[in-house]
């Protein structure tokens, strides 16, 4: 297995990303930050993650804003 200690998201689901980010934000700063209907409309991790799986551009918004989350905290 390839190690990737620089990298934030090695080792992350999917869905704890998601988690932690609505754990730290809640659904309308998610909805606000990356703007698709699965955190505007009756928002939901189950949903979330069918339309993140299918969508590429809207998971790596997603991951971006973890990894500026994961920075926040930092400080």
């Amino acid at each position: 297995m390839l190690e990737q200690p620089n990298n934030p998201l090695h080792g992350k689901t999917l869905e704890r990303i998601l988690n932690e980010l609505v754990d730290y934000h809640g659904w309308d700063q998610m909805a606000y930050h990356v703007r698709v209907n699965c955190f505007i409309n009756n928002p939901s991790i189950k949903s979330s993650l069918t339309f993140l799986r299918k969508t590429p551009w809207a998971r790596k918004k997603v991951e971006d804003l973890y990894i500026r989350m994961l920075d926040d905290l930092k400080r």
